[in-house]
């Protein structure tokens, strides 16, 4: 929190769909707020799971940011696929803006499935430089210097943590499996016993009217979804992942690595980010099509990294291997609950410290 801030500095409201939104009343209003920040939860997941994190961001940002922790896609509805539950998020964020015409700029802060279902809704919210200048009368020269927009939002950042972007089918990607391959086959044909819709897009078994799956879609365009124009429109894209003890979201899939790119990791000594252990900044590259098969990795799979790694990205990697609660890390490093998953706070922190910059 800034010096002198009121420690009560922190207004929420209900929304009328119950989802919780939170701002600064620093300066006794949240008139001057205009970046919203989304938050969307995890699969099986509640509006509360980002709650400690909102209000940190508010504490910390005030009157600067607007967060709205996404209500659309909890509980079993985050069973229904990653489509359907894209839709939902787009439409909620576009409600969102028309209650607050205020708002200028928008990101985007999502855990594990919530990553891919808010990369969806961008795809789906994006406006071309083209519409824009419809809308706007650009100049020529302004149109040449826009990338889009995010519903009309200037793009500033797109955060994921503990995101499956490479989908959950072997390979390791689902620790708990203990990357066995007799194990991960048979989840592959159970999963959507557990998980339905969503199960079958993150093992990569849909085939939707003989489509391709859908997080291979997911790395390209299309007339309708403009997935990865969406992504290069974000000023910054940000991926937080667990570099060991979780369970549910492998190391590669949530920081999209193959496997020699895995970086060898220390503790840290940074006492602000105790369990941030490594970070780097990723240039977006072109692959040639002849390197697909590299690394011995499955075909799929490498069309989703290179795909994915057409844009830029910041990796930012963190251990709880020392924690009391390291078996817990998918939750802890969101702090999920406050009075279990406290340890995790120094990553919020770190996002939060680098938010604006």
């Amino acid at each position: 929190m800034e010096k002198g801030a009121p420690e009560n500095a922190v207004c929420s409201s209900e929304s009328v769909d119950g989802s919780r939104d939170l701002w600064s009343c620093k300066a006794s209003d949240s008139s001057s707020a205009d970046h919203l920040v989304v938050m969307v939860n995890g699969i099986l997941g509640s509006t509360t799971d980002w709650k400690f994190a909102a209000e940190q961001f508010v504490k910390e940002l005030p009157d600067k940011v607007f967060v709205h922790c996404s209500e659309r896609n909890v509980s079993t509805l985050t069973l229904d696929g990653v489509d359907v539950m894209g839709e939902r998020l787009a439409e909620e964020v576009i409600d969102v803006i028309r209650r607050k015409p205020n708002m200028r700029k928008i990101s985007f802060v999502a855990h594990s499935v919530g990553g891919l279902v808010a990369r969806y809704a961008i795809g789906r919210l994006y406006r071309p430089p083209e519409r824009e200048c419809m809308e706007n009368s650009c100049t020529k020269e302004s149109k040449e210097d826009s990338s889009g927009t995010i519903c009309g939002l200037e793009a500033v950042n797109f955060i994921t943590v503990a995101t499956p972007h490479l989908g959950s089918r072997g390979n390791k990607q689902v620790p708990f499996l203990f990357g066995v391959p007799a194990f991960e086959k048979a989840a592959s044909w159970v999963i959507h016993l557990i998980f339905r819709r969503t199960g079958r897009h993150l093992f990569l078994t849909d085939d939707d009217e003989g489509k391709p799956p859908l997080l291979q879609r997911m790395i390209e365009d299309s007339d309708e979804l403009h997935f990865m124009s969406a992504l290069r429109t974000f000023k910054h894209r940000v991926l937080y992942s667990n570099v060991g003890y979780d369970h549910i979201v492998g190391w590669r899939t949530s920081s999209i690595r193959r496997n020699s790119e895995l970086p060898k990791w220390e503790d840290t000594l940074n006492e602000k980010y105790p369990h941030v252990v490594y970070e780097e900044h990723c240039k977006a590259c072109e692959a040639e099509q002849s390197d697909l098969l590299n690394d011995n990795s499955d075909k799929i799979e490498e069309e989703l990294v290179t795909g994915l790694s057409q844009v830029s990205w910041e990796k930012v990697d963190v251990s709880f291997h020392s924690s009391r609660q390291r078996f817990a890390a998918h939750s802890v490093i969101q702090v999920k609950d406050q009075s279990m998953h406290m340890e995790g706070a120094d990553v919020i922190r770190h996002m939060i410290d680098h938010f604006l910059t």
